[in-house]
């Protein structure tokens, strides 16, 4: 009988693992495949200066579990130091800066591996980059010696690595992101409501035979069942019927589809329960959005129309699946179907019915995608499904990060490029003190650029003022840009009296940002800035540019 009792016992149902629990909040942001990237991450943090805001930024990313990170810093733990870093203490002082720091930060996350550099007066940062791990990313902080800058900028061209740069003085921060060329993100994370894609107006013959059999007869349909019947089905049936009036056309503008939206109300029954209709009610709400011709999202058309300049960049598995999916566009003149179907009133089994139908045609239209990806990418080379399926559903939202030429008159980094960014925000500023707007922060990156420039704690707000003239190459009193001198020197004056000091508040908030840009790239989930945001601790704003 124990036996008996003991076979029908259900086996235990398995719970979530240590780390499930541990990671849980941030594996419902960007899931295993997310972590799993994050876990594989190895990176590089070039400390300088006060040293703050680069060891915040790998706190936030110590704590979420990167796989590895190594701190090179050239200092010795000071008095100053202790003022202003929140992970060194009494018992650091006079030691080398980076060993306190790894050793400290270590502890916030034990599966995280950490290591520091240098540890001989041998070390310089070439020979880590040389005997290290490739690194997935790397961050400097501000002032930063131009040889090791070099050093930097060169390994990041050989080996595709993305670079971010942060510079944290008194009240003012920015930081910038370069990914290693053309930076393709397909898991944007879109909103759910956006992503909707019910093709009512292009309807494949599996779709279509749905719809007429539950509206065959839908004047003789019982109370019930009229007041169940999905959205999509009832758009479809007023849709022809609309057609058979109006020359085999669908509604195309305004007008035409507020009277289809009053047919679709119409048609609801008035002795139905209340609420028994509110299936006609959803219909009649989603006419605008769905009632749409298909027209190519800007993401998308920018990714068809992409010029390669690097040969190996255009033979990586993205873009194989792009030109995949633009053979599937060129060829039916819509995009592989995401197959998601919104929640509606319905009965259940018809819900489920409808699903099914979404979701084969979603897998038919990814199997083709698939078919020609590999046709692309020739015989040897394995084209991965899910890579493929995951592209197909969110082809609507793929965005490019970092394009070179962007569209842009003038190249990224250029002087050219500065003047131009600059000219526009002082014409907007003219704009926005009539109507009362924030005005522009790129005075705040061009003072902070110049302190840069200066490279030294003393610089007076003359000289500061000087170097931003010299990164132009230009007189700021010109008249195309208004007022920029005098606020020019109100910055740099808050920066000399900084004298490259940093402020801990200032720096957390700005190293919890740059952390949040460098899990979007190392995930390769969500859209990260591009590729400038500059902080004003005083007005507490934001705002980003392409410089």
């Amino acid at each position: 009988m124990t036996e008996i009792v003991m076979d029908q016992t259900p086996p235990l149902l398995q719970g979530p693992s240590e780390k499930e629990r541990k990671y849980d909040r941030q594996l419902r942001l960007w899931a295993a495949s997310g972590q799993a990237a994050l876990e594989s991450a190895n990176i590089l943090l070039v400390n300088s200066g006060a040293g703050t805001v680069g060891v915040e930024t790998l706190k936030n990313l110590i704590l979420p579990g990167i796989g590895r990170f190594v701190i090179h810093d050239n200092a010795l733990v000071d008095e100053a130091d202790l003022g202003v870093n929140f992970f060194l203490d009494d018992g650091c002082y006079g030691k080398p800066r980076a060993q306190c720091l790894a050793s400290l930060l270590g502890e916030l996350n034990p599966e995280v591996e950490g290591d520091w550099s240098p540890k001989t007066k041998n070390d310089s940062l070439g020979s880590l980059l040389k005997k290290s791990p490739l690194f997935t990313a790397i961050m400097y902080t501000y002032p930063i010696n131009h040889v090791e800058l070099e050093s930097l900028e060169q390994y990041s061209k050989e080996h595709k690595t993305p670079l971010i740069a942060i510079h944290s003085t008194g009240f003012y921060s920015y930081f910038t992101v370069r990914p290693p060329g053309t930076f393709p993100i397909v898991d944007t994370h879109p909103d759910e409501t956006a992503t909707t894609d019910l093709r009512l107006l292009n309807p494949w013959p599996e779709l279509v035979e749905f719809a007429k059999n539950m509206t065959k007869d839908i004047d003789g349909l019982d109370n019930f069942e009229h007041g169940h019947l999905p959205y999509v089905v009832i758009l479809l049936h007023y849709l022809d019927q609309w057609k058979a009036t109006h020359n085999g056309a669908y509604p195309s503008n305004y007008k035409e589809k507020t009277e289809f939206r009053q047919l679709v109300r119409d048609a609801a029954r008035t002795d139905n329960p209340e609420g028994g209709e509110e299936n006609f009610d959803e219909a009649a709400a989603a006419v605008l959005k769905t009632v749409a011709p298909f027209s190519l999202p800007s993401g998308l058309k920018e990714v068809f129309e992409y010029e390669h300049k690097d040969p190996i960049q255009e033979r990586s598995m993205f873009w194989i699946i792009a030109d995949a999916v633009k053979v599937f566009y060129t060829k039916h003149g819509s995009l592989p179907l995401p197959g998601n179907v919104p929640d509606m009133k319905a009965q259940s089994k018809v819900y489920v019915q409808l699903q099914n139908i979404y979701k084969t045609k979603a897998r038919k239209d990814a199997a083709e995608v698939l078919q020609t990806a590999q046709a692309i990418a020739g015989a040897g080379r394995e084209v991965d499904p899910a890579e493929v399926d995951l592209f197909c559903k969110n082809a609507a939202f793929v965005k490019l990060i970092n394009v070179e030429d962007g569209g842009d008159a003038t190249p990224l980094g250029s002087k050219e490029r500065l003047q131009q960014v600059l000219r526009a925000e002082m014409a907007n500023d003219q704009v926005a003190e009539m109507t009362l707007q924030p005005m522009s922060l790129f005075p705040i990156y061009l003072a902070l650029r110049g302190l840069a420039y200066c490279g030294n704690a003393s610089a007076d707000k003359t000289q500061i003022v000087e170097a931003v003239k010299s990164l132009l190459s230009d007189d700021l009193s010109s008249e195309e840009y208004g007022d920029l001198k005098e606020k020019m020197d109100n910055v740099a004056e808050d920066l000399a009296r900084a004298e490259y000091g940093e402020l801990h508040n200032i720096s957390a908030l700005t190293g919890g940002m740059v952390a949040q840009e460098m899990i979007k790239i190392i995930t390769k989930q969500y859209i990260p800035i591009d590729n400038t945001c500059v902080f004003d601790g005083i007005k507490s704003r934001t705002q980003v540019f392409r410089v």
